[in-house]
């Protein structure tokens, strides 16, 4: 019986550091967290003139293209028109 509450003892204790062990991993785990935290409660606020700055730009490069479009579309309709015009003087 002594033999048997020795090994009990030992497995006692080995599942007292596995405890340990995997106590430290979440303390660990945790500062980590933690720091992630901080950097993502600072960040926005550092980052947000850069973000106005990169989505008034978006707007602007938005415009730029929508203008673009239709210089396009209003070239496409001229080109057509000027396409079919030689060849209904051809007919003629």
């Amino acid at each position: 019986s002594s033999q048997q509450a020795l090994e009990q003892a030992r497995a006692v204790a080995e599942e007292l550091e596995d405890l340990k062990a995997a106590a430290k991993g979440l303390e660990e785990e945790n500062g980590e967290l933690r720091r992630q935290a901080r950097q993502l409660v600072r960040g926005p606020a550092s980052s947000l003139p850069q973000n106005q700055q990169l989505l008034a730009e978006c707007h602007g490069l938005r415009e730029q293209i929508q203008v673009l479009a239709a210089e396009m579309a209003d070239l496409e309709v001229r080109g057509g028109s000027r396409a079919a015009w030689p060849m209904s003087s051809a007919s003629l």
